[in-house]
């Protein structure tokens, strides 16, 4: 298996934080920036913990989306122990996190479980991988790849 910090998408972010993004389809774009928004309306929220958050994600339809992207940004920061950086909207580049956050999605879309416990496994403590696991398989079934 591929070093993090080689893979192909993600090996420009690598201490370049400014890297041009990698590729991504107009729909990866439009799940990026409803991350984005989910954050920046996120910052003046009260943190959530992971393990609450998820025992109350019950819900569905149109609320579903918004619910589980919002808790997804409330908890990753505590959950990774640290800022996490989010673009404005809009915006051609991608953070290191944020490249992260769609390699993971995208590992979700295509099957690639291999790649997606990698992902996790490389950032999140295993504690937590569960919870988060489960808020980014429900993200990827509210936005699924066409």
């Amino acid at each position: 298996m591929m070093p993090l910090s080689q893979h192909p998408n993600l090996a420009d972010h690598v201490g370049n934080p400014l890297a041009p993004a990698p590729q991504m389809t107009g729909q990866e774009r439009s799940v990026l920036n409803s991350l984005r928004m989910a954050a920046m309306g996120c910052r003046v929220a009260a943190r959530t913990d992971l393990f609450e958050a998820c025992a109350f994600l019950t819900v569905e339809g149109e609320d579903a989306k918004r619910t589980f992207v919002d808790t997804f940004v409330r908890c990753l920061s505590a959950t990774l122990n640290k800022r996490i950086k989010w673009h404005s909207p809009g915006v051609t580049e991608t953070s290191f996190d944020e490249a992260w956050v769609m390699r993971c999605l995208t590992s979700i879309w295509e099957e690639d479980n291999s790649s997606l416990t990698f992902l996790l496994t490389s950032r999140v403590p295993l504690a937590d991988r569960r919870y988060i696991g489960f808020l980014l398989g429900r993200i990827s079934e509210q936005f699924p790849r066409n």
